[in-house]
């Protein structure tokens, strides 16, 4: 029955199968906006995440910790939209970024993808649409209608333009759901209210519209009627108006408060499908409003659904995933068979191409036709269901119809309405292409083409070939007609397509004739078509190939060309092309070798034959090039003159460093003035490689001075060879260049500078300034000076240190002064020389030698001229200090001198100074150094203080590497400090660094001392608070007996934060009193309490104090102390309510309640929270105070009531909890404490208010335990709906042995509306355990409300066969089901069903385990069970089985009709049972009917069989294969004379059909012979006949078929005479009479006749031919078949021979 059902219904998934908690499964939590992902939220404890499951593939469910309010997927793409509170954003979930996001100003209540890129969402007032696409914030579409008040948004929807929405609401008036629905015109911008649950925009194709009509469907459940309405939105003019649909919907009795929850439509079909709450599904046709079909597919509540393919899917509360769609198979037919409606049927068949209604369609069209409606029944063909009337025969039908005047012929009508539709088929195109191209429309073909209208064949190609080449090249590349697209593109010139095509559709044409027509037609392209041929892997043809068809066409330019791009790879194989290409542009275009060669394409080539061949070609650079013999390139290196410079010059680098030198020597020594310019560049090119010393001696050799120096001028400059330079500078100074002497001596490092400086100074040059430059630069100053003053040159020491170097006047002054020169000289020398030397050098200089004096009026000059230079004015210092011209004020007042070298200068000299000039630079570590050593500390602490550096008092206090501590120094420092250093200090900042400085160098004692110097005597700091604070401080860390005395002395310290720094370090006395000095209270009360310990103390300073403050902290005390009474009154006299959670903890814990209630009832009045007064309530039923418990119920309170009875209860103070949750309404708590106390009645009567499980469960187990079945019953009506509480309960009732009990409580609950797949399943196997009998008809009924896998095992483990397999078949299970069968035969066998069940399993090897089993079992069955399962066996097999059991005559029925498939093994052993019955009649009509066994094996058997017939089928047999002889002797033996006379014919054998003949005369067998002679006419030689006739008198039996004979070529002879007499005279009509051109005559003795050679005069065989020739008589032919005059018919008579 589920085979019949117009619908496909399947569950996808179920969501608790993936992890996900039931709980989680509800409308708030789960949103499923396509078929793709359905997105859950999920809570687990404090932990929040989002659950996507990917649809098409849920091993992807895939988990994201996500907070948010709501989330939702968008409806293609990993998008998901978050929504907290009101900021809303989208993320990709793919790419990890966010996509967009807002804060809307209002809150969103339901929102939803309308589209992959739009989100919808609905406000308290409005509703927005938010693009996800661009930068725009959500834009209002509407405002919310008044209607929509009050009510839950479950849909939004909108039609495909968006110009219309629908929102909709539901809400629950009186207990009934009313839906509520706003209908809104963006165009109009009205909207209009209707009722409704659900609604659907979609659209329809009306008979004679141009375009779908736009409609709106809308469903809604009202108090008395439920109806589905369809109207029409946007009418489209031309098309015909719909009319408005308003059907009732129809909903089951029981479903009273079911109503539609979604509508989705599917285009397609034309349908409308509707789910309700419930779980049914309504599937409506939109354009009439018929219900196709109504039924439930789900016992859970539907709470979502949305579009899936073209029909729906949808989500349960229980989790299943559950989708519905046509089944195209079934729904036409169901409609025909169900609602009879046939006009609905046709078109639905019609518009979505289903099956069901063929001969439907069938017998109208022949209705239209019969008719004389051709037009309309040409529609309706073309319009058929998957073309069903689109057929050969139907168009010819139509093709000879006559059309009305004005109209189109039923043909074209047929034509035109496939094309507005679809596209044609194969004959359709073929028969529309005729007349199409036969009226020169051939644009009309095009169009249609294009637009895949037409389905391409040959025969369109080959019809449409006839008029256009390129369009029949269009329709063989859509037919896929490779040999024929191949023409095509070459008859067109689109070689380079050939290729691309052949390739792409695996086709291999013979490429190189196909490359040869190419290359006639266009050698460019043909060369294009070669390297695509070339370039294919592997290649299509080879380059040979190529080569050889470009050059037979002389194709120089286009070979080169291919060549080229073939060769590109440059491969080993590819040698002897590469040479080929080089010698052809060789010999023909050196031009083109010479491009080639210097792209340095090809490697492989025969080098040395190019080179001879590119000499004689004058292309000497190439033959070098190719040249390795040294003879070769010496040669051919001369021509200089021809061949580029730059180039010979590079190729000297591939050359080895011998052969260059050879090569190079050889041209110089051809021709020296032409080549000397090419051998310089050489040898500075390859300098470093030939050698220098090589290259100078060929130039030294052939006397080449002006080479030489070229070359070494060239390469001095890059050589760092010093002896190269050397050579260098004594060629300038040879030839006078004594510029570049002057330079390289400047600017070159590279030569020996000492052999260079002798060198000059040996050679008299006029201008010494090249030796100036060598002693500047490698410093021989001294030596210079030397020279120069020893040679009486004192002007070159005036120029060297004026114009070269004034630097080095410094060392010019020392070496003058080392030669004793005067001074006058040099201090003249010193005031004419510019002040570009360092000041600092000459006084070093002069220093060294002790002529200090001697610059002191320059350096005063220089001094007054306001040089800068500290050198200077160090010198200037020097000269104060060691003169003793008032040095401190020089050393006060100037700012110039470095202090460091003018301090170290005066510091043995008068330490004094040194201090002075230290502190006057701060140079700290100097002065540190200075003053430790000479005991100045006075000097030492006053600068620390002044300084105010905090590391420079730590390397004074505390020491580092530099300055080491020593203890006695840093004593006389600190007493030096405090003494007199910070008495005299005046700057706060002073003091505070010094202070500093002690603490981090860690001496407590000296800052002790320190402090008191400040602060107990009077200064400006003694009352500083910073100071104080640090005094007590530091006392408390290192003297804390001083604390007491400090606190007691100072006033102006932090007292809290003193205090607590007193009690962090223990001194608890010293902070109470500094609390108790400066009346802080609460923190004096917490030193007693909390560091002292002394409860008593405080309750005693409590009581002097008597503050609310003090009484708080003293009663927390008490109550950590367990003095809960004396806490609870402390606090009382506080008024202090604060604390109660921890008064109430600790008293409930103690259990003091009388004393918790008075805190309780203090704390009431001054704080109104909930736990006060819920503790208040607990602690009177404590202490058992009812009637204070009723009357603070019964006043205002705030308790939390709930709680309060849960603690009774846990408590067991029942009497209490039923007042409080009697007070509350909570009826599940009421009815569980009712349980306690043993009223079951009121028990039960509380529980049908609260309807939990919790409390059905609680009270169903006590009714059990106390045996009161029928309040259980009624407690476990409500427990069994729900699926997880059923095996719990069924435990209980087993484990109490109540059996009888629970099947009844179940088989009751089966009716209930909520009735589950559990229930059924349970009870099924309950009654496997215990029933029995009733299992099969509990089956029968509600099988497909089971878990069958469940009730299968509990059937196998009772041994219940029969309802085993029952569960099995129904499972699909078919293979378990027919091994349990075979396995329990005596019970569950039965042969009908057992046949129904085979055909139908899976695994093979069942079906001979079945036929073993009939065997042994059923074998008169056999042939029946195989006749069910022949499509599926293997025949051989069943064959070899019953073979080897010897069975096969129980199998024949099976045998005959197995035979159909021409199988071996069937047909054999058919044919041996046959032969054993001794049926020949059979045999033979299976021997004719089947050929698929051994012939001649079964031949070779049946010739010794002892029956007749038989061996007559032996001989057949033999004449099917062939074996004419072993036939005819079979024949010839059993005296069967026309079998053997008829195998003879068969054979077609001249010899056998001779040999028979002869075997008949010699038999003696003339009426055999005879009839032989007619039986094999068309096999017999006619001479033969003759003879045997002849020499054994058998001529008038051959008499009759040598009349025939005659008379045939009678026939034969008279019409060749005719032809001969009709081909003369056209002959002479032709000629006119004319005599015969070329002297042929046409005289009796011409040998050809009148057509020439071949003609017909010709025609005979060629024995006839040589018969003639020789004078025989002409022997005739027979034609095939029997001869035409045997005795008995008509012709001539004996006598006529």
């Amino acid at each position: 029955m589920a085979d019949q059902l117009p619908i496909t219904f399947q569950e996808f998934v179920k969501l608790p199968d993936l992890g996900i908690d039931p709980s989680n499964i509800s409308f708030n939590t789960l949103t499923l906006q396509s078929d793709k992902f359905i997105c859950i939220r999920e809570k687990t404890g404090e932990r929040e995440q989002v659950c996507i499951v990917d649809l098409d593939d849920t091993s992807k469910t895939f988990r994201r910790p996500i907070t948010a309010d709501s989330a939702i997927m968008n409806p293609e793409n990993k998008i998901i939209a978050l929504k907290a509170g009101r900021n809303l954003q989208v993320f990709n979930l793919e790419m990890k970024a966010k996509v967009k996001s807002c804060m809307m100003t209002e809150d969103v209540q339901f929102w939803r993808w309308i589209s992959p890129f739009d989100i919808a969402m609905v406000t308290d007032k409005s509703v927005y649409h938010w693009s996800i696409e661009g930068t725009d914030s959500p834009t209002k579409q509407f405002e919310r209608h008044a209607n929509l008040n009050g009510t839950q948004i479950i849909g939004y929807t909108t039609n495909a333009k968006k110009n219309w929405m629908a929102l909709i609401g539901i809400s629950a008036p009186q207990g009934r759901i009313v839906g509520s629905m706003q209908l809104y015109n963006k165009d109009r911008g009205a909207s209009q209210p209707i009722e409704a649950h659900a609604a659907e925009f979609s659209e329809i194709w009306l008979e004679g519209a141009s375009q779908p009509t736009q409609v709106f469907a809308f469903a809604s459940r009202g108090a008395t009627s439920s109806k589905l309405h369809v109207v029409e939105i946007d009418h489209v003019d031309g098309n015909p108006p719909f009319q408005k649909r308003s059907v009732e919907m129809m909903f089951p009795p029981e479903a009273v408060n079911d109503f539609p929850v979604s509508m989705q439509a599917g285009p397609k079909y034309e349908l409308v499908y509707m789910v309700t709450k419930f779980g049914f599904i309504h599937l409506y046709d939109l354009e009439s409003g018929t219900c196709v079909f109504s039924n439930r597919i789900s016992g859970d509540t539907i709470f979502v659904a949305t579009k899936h393919q073209d029909g729906l899917i949808a989500v349960n509360r229980k989790g299943q995933v559950l989708s519905v769609c046509v089944n195209e198979e079934t729904i036409v037919p169901y409609i025909l068979q169900n609602t009879g409606n046939v006009e609905l049927a046709f078109r639905m068949a019609s518009r979505a191409n289903l099956p069901g209604a063929d001969q439907l369609y069938v017998q109208r069209f022949q209705q239209l036709m019969n008719q004389n409606q051709f037009n309309e029944a040409a529609k309706m063909a073309a319009n058929s269901p998957r073309g069903m009337l689109r057929t050969e025969n139907t168009i010819n039908q139509l093709k000879h119809l006559q059309s009305a005047p004005g109209q189109l012929s039923p043909i074209l009508q047929y034509f035109a309405a496939i094309l507005e539709k679809g596209e044609l088929n194969r004959h359709e195109s073929i028969e529309l292409a005729r007349p199409v191209l036969a009226s020169n429309r051939k644009a009309l073909l095009e169009k249609w083409l294009k637009e895949d209208k037409l389905e391409c064949s040959e025969e369109l190609g080959d019809i449409v070939q006839q008029h256009d080449a390129t369009l029949a090249l269009s329709v063989y590349l859509r037919a896929n007609v490779p040999a024929k697209v191949v023409v095509c593109f070459a008859q067109s010139g689109q070689f380079d397509k050939i290729v691309l095509y052949c390739k792409k559709v695996g086709y291999t044409p013979d490429w190189v004739p196909l490359l040869m027509q190419v290359a006639r037609a266009d050698g460019e392209k043909a060369c294009d078509f070669a390297l695509s041929l070339v370039k294919e892997e592997p290649p299509l043809v080879t380059a040979d190939q190529v080569v050889g068809v470009f050059t037979s066409q002389n194709m120089v330019q286009q070979t080169t060309r291919f060549l080229l791009e073939a060769l590109k790879d440059n491969k080993e194989s590819d040698a002897q092309l590469q040479t080929k290409l080089l010698e052809m542009n060789l010999l023909n275009a050196p031009q083109v070798a010479d491009a080639i060669l210097g792209n340095n394409m090809f490697t492989h080539f025969d080098r040395p034959y190019i080179a001879q061949l590119a000499e004689k070609a004058g292309l000497y650079q190439r033959a070098l090039e190719l040249y390795d013999n040294l003879d070769d390139i010496k040669r051919v290196a001369v021509h200089t003159e021809v061949v580029n410079g730059d180039w010979l010059v590079s190729y000297f680098g591939n050359l080895s460093v011998s052969d260059s030198l050879a090569v190079l020597r050889q041209m110089l020594d051809h021709n020296m003035a032409q080549n000397l310019q090419i051998v310089v560049q050489v040898a500075i090119k390859y300098s470093e490689l030939l050698g220098p010393q090589n290259i100078i001696e060929i130039f030294e050799d052939l006397r080449c001075n002006e080479g030489l120096y070229y070359y070494l001028g060239s390469v001095v400059n890059v050589s760092k060879d010093p002896a190269v330079v050397f050579k260098y500078i004594q060629a300038a100074v040879t030839t006078g260049q004594l510029k570049e002497v002057e330079r390289i001596v400047r600017d070159n490092n590279h030569y020996d500078a000492e052999k260079v400086k002798n060198y000059l100074k040996e050679t008299a040059l006029p201008d010494q300034l090249p030796l100036i430059i060598v002693c500047d630069r490698f410093d021989y100053v001294h030596d210079l000076v030397l020279y120069l003053y020893s040679n009486s040159m004192t002007k070159y020491i005036e120029v060297y240190v004026q114009q070269v170097n004034p630097a080095r006047l410094p060392q010019v002054v020392g070496a003058l002064l080392d030669v004793d020169c005067d001074e006058h000289v040099i201090k003249s020398l010193i005031s004419s020389t510019p002040t570009q030397f360092s000041i600092g050098d000459l006084v070093e200089e002069v220093e060294k030698r002790n002529r200090l004096k001697i610059l002191h009026r320059w350096l005063e000059a220089k001094a007054s001229e306001g040089s800068q230079d500290p050198g200077l004015y160090n010198a200037l210092a020097k000269i104060y200090i060691d003169s003793n011209y008032e040095p401190e004020r020089f050393l006060s007042s100037n700012k110039l001198y470095d202090p460091r070298v003018v301090g170290a200068y005066s510091e043995k000299r008068d330490p004094s100074l040194a201090f002075l000039a230290y502190s006057q630079g701060q140079c700290d570590d100097e002065l540190l150094r200075l003053t430790s050593e000479n005991s100045m500390f006075k000097q030492q602490s006053r600068y620390l203080i002044k300084r105010r550096d905090l590391g420079l008092w730590s390397k004074a206090l505390v020491g580092d590497e530099q300055h080491p501590l020593n203890q006695s120094h840093r004593r006389q420092l600190v007493d030096q400090v405090v003494n007199y250093g910070l008495p005299e200090a005046d700057e706060p900042e002073e003091v505070s660094v010094s202070v500093k400085a002690f603490m981090a160098a860690n001496m407590p004692q000296e800052l002790i001392e320190l402090l008191e110097r400040i602060i107990l005597e009077p200064t400006a700091f003694s009352n500083n608070n910073n100071l104080q604070n640090l005094l007590i401080l530091t006392a408390v860390k290192v003297d804390p007996s001083r604390v007491a005395d400090y606190i007691s002395r100072l006033s102006n310290f932090d007292a809290p934060d003193v205090a607590e720094i007193c009690i962090n370090n223990g001194l608890h006395e010293e902070a109470f009193s500094i609390y108790k000095r400066f009346e802080v209270n609460a923190d004096a009360i917490g030193v007693l309490i909390d560091h002292i310990g002394s409860l008593d103390r405080a309750y005693e300073y409590a009581e002097r104090c008597d503050q609310a403050e003090v009484w708080s902290r003293l009663a927390k005390a008490q109550l950590g102390g367990l003095r809960i009474k004396e806490a609870i009154d402390s606090y009382i006299r506080a008024e202090d309510a604060s604390n109660y959670a921890e008064v109430i903890e600790v008293s409930s814990h103690a259990g003091k309640f009388d004393d918790l209630v008075r805190f309780l009832l203090m704390a009431r009045k001054k704080v109104r929270e909930p736990a006060v007064e819920s503790e208040l309530l607990f602690a009177y039923a404590k202490t058992e105070r009812l009637v204070d418990l009723e009357d603070m119920l019964h006043g205002p309170n705030i308790a939390q009531v709930q709680k309060v009875g849960d603690r009774c209860y846990d408590e067991g103070l029942f009497e209490a909890a039923r007042v409080l949750f009697q007070s509350v309404s909570n009826w599940s708590r009421l009815a569980s404490t009712l349980v306690r106390l043993g009223d079951y009645q009121a028990a039960v009567d509380c529980g049908r208010k609260a309807n939990s499980t919790a409390v059905w469960k609680d009270i169903h187990a006590a009714c059990i335990a106390e045996k009161e079945f029928r309040l259980a019953q009624i407690c476990g009506l409500h427990l069994i709906v729900h699926a997880e509480e059923l095996v719990p309960m069924i435990r209980l009732y087993e484990s109490g042995g109540h059996i009888d009990e629970l099947c009844a409580l179940i088989e009751n609950g089966l009716g209930l509306e909520r009735a589950h797949m559990g229930m059924f399943t349970e009870l099924a196997i309950l009654y496997c355990k215990y029933r029995p009998e009733q299992i099969m008809d509990h089956l029968k009924l509600y099988w497909s409300r089971i878990n069958i896998p469940k009730v299968i095992r509990a059937c196998e483990a009772a041994h219940l066969w029969p309802e085993l397999v029952f569960l099995y078949v129904h499972y699909d299970e078919f293979d378990n089901a027919a091994h349990t069968i075979m396995a329990h035969s005596a019970d569950a066998w039965e042969h009908g069903s057992f046949k129904d069940i085979i055909v139908k399993v899976s695994n093979i090897e069942l079906f001979y385990k079945a036929l073993r089993f009939y065997l042994k079992e059923q074998p008169l069955l056999l042939n029946d069970l195989l006749h069910v399962m022949m499509s599926r066996v293997d025949h051989t097999r069943v064959v070899s089985m019953f073979q080897k059991s010897d069975n096969i005559p129980l199998i024949k029925k099976y045998l005959v009709a197995a035979q159909t498939t021409n199988n071996k093994a069937v047909n054999e052993a058919h044919n041996d049972l046959l032969i054993e019955e001794e049926d020949f009649v059979g045999l033979r009509n299976s021997i004719d009917g089947r050929d698929n066994f051994d012939g001649i094996g079964l031949a070779q058997r049946l010739e010794k069989h002892e029956l007749l017939e038989f061996r007559r089928i032996a001989a057949h047999l033999y004449n099917q294969a062939k074996r004419w002889r072993q036939s005819l002797n079979l024949s010839k033996k059993d005296k069967l004379y026309k079998d053997a006379m008829t195998t003879a014919r068969q054979s077609g054998s001249t010899e056998i059909a001779e040999d028979l003949v002869r075997y008949f005369v010699e038999s003696g067998n003339a009426a055999c012979f005879s009839a032989c002679l007619f039986t094999c006419y068309d096999l017999l030689r006619s001479d033969v006949v003759m003879e045997l006739a002849w020499r054994h008198g058998l001529a008038n039996e051959a008499m009759p078929y040598f009349i025939n004979l005659v008379r045939e070529y009678q026939t034969k002879v008279d019409v060749l005479a005719t032809e001969v007499s009709e081909l003369k005279a056209k002959v002479e009509r032709g000629s006119g009479g004319a005599p015969q051109a070329n002297g042929v005559a046409n005289g009796p003795n011409q040998l050809l006749g009148p057509a020439g050679l071949g003609g017909r005069l010709m025609i005979g065989h060629a024995g006839n031919a040589s018969m003639a020739a020789s004078g025989a008589p002409m022997q005739m032919f027979g034609s095939p078949g029997q001869p035409n005059n045997m005795p008995g018919n008509s012709g001539p008579s004996l006598g006529g021979l």
